[in-house]
């Protein structure tokens, strides 16, 4: 299956080295996709001529896409990515499976920060989340071996505060074709210092990826911005057009293909040839005058 949805992470100059980092954690890989031109660059812009623009990592066969750019913007965990580890792969082994969170974990985490700690819950028998130190954040959970096979990773988006998770799948799923979304399934959560809280979870596909979404009443500063974007890989002019009008909310957003949604998600819509359509001269300098992207003027 053709991956139309890649998630896009900012790195404040270091995209290269997380590349590297994260294709030595996973046993992935990680190659520089594109460049900065050398000339024609924005003022803001110029000091990255010649450097990484875009590095692509593969983990498991997921691509993720890392921006080389500046301190404009960082991940959240907001956006966190699960990693579903099943026994299934070590051949049934659990014991190798659980041998691989707990190191995955602890690679991962090294001058990072803890979210919620290594250990058993009621959904899974390991599960941890941490965020490591380009400040993205990882879920490292080991599946139910009863259950479905999962996708090995998984952007999950948390709605917290705002109740609106509904609103925005519905919206999100009819936009593209092979796409619905699972039943919620709740759990009660609490700290010592709260009532207990009821958390909705699910699980969505768009394009046939899967996706997962929650919501909770807690309110934190944890909110979605563009330090971590969805790029939709998009079939010509006319798909770019619906899509981009039917998700844009904040006009002072829009700029290279870039939107925010009414949910403050932000998305990329592009057309699926875009690394070809950049190669073009002065394509660059053209994309950095558009808000939504006119394939006939790069």
């Amino acid at each position: 299956m053709t991956q139309r949805i890649i998630p896009n992470i900012w790195c404040d100059h270091l995209a290269e080295e997380a590349g590297a980092f994260y294709a030595a954690v996973f046993d992935a890989t990680a190659r520089v996709v594109a460049r900065y031109p050398e000339q024609g660059l924005a003022e803001f812009q110029r000091s990255f001529a010649g450097q990484a623009l875009t590095v692509d990592v593969v983990i498991d066969g997921y691509r993720l896409t890392l921006i080389n750019a500046g301190a404009e913007f960082a991940p959240t965990s907001a956006i966190s990515f699960l990693v579903n580890v099943d026994a299934r792969r070590f051949d049934g082994d659990e014991e190798a499976a659980r041998a691989w969170i707990n190191r995955t974990w602890t690679r991962i985490g090294e001058d990072g920060r803890v979210l919620m700690d290594i250990g058993e819950y009621a959904f899974s028998r390991l599960y941890g989340w941490v965020e490591d130190r380009y400040g993205v954040s990882w879920q490292l959970k080991l599946t139910d071996p009863a259950a479905d096979p999962i996708a090995p990773i998984v952007p999950m988006l948390s709605f917290r505060g705002t109740l609106n998770t509904e609103q925005a799948l519905a919206l999100y799923t009819s936009l593209l074709p092979d796409s619905d979304i699972a039943p919620s399934v709740e759990y009660t959560s609490s700290d010592a210092n709260a009532e207990p809280v009821t958390v909705r979870y699910r699980t969505f596909r768009l394009a046939g990826q899967t996706f997962a979404a929650m919501d909770s009443p807690w309110e934190d500063d944890e909110v979605f911005t563009p330090g971590v974007s969805l790029q939709i890989d998009c079939d010509g002019q006319d798909e770019i057009d619906r899509i981009w009008h039917a998700l844009s909310a904040v006009p002072e957003a829009e700029q290279c293909g870039w939107l925010v949604d009414r949910f403050g998600v932000s998305w990329q819509i592009v057309p699926a040839d875009i690394e070809t359509l950049m190669r073009r001269p002065h394509a660059y300098e053209h994309l950095m005058a558009m808000t939504r992207i006119v394939i006939a003027d790069l």
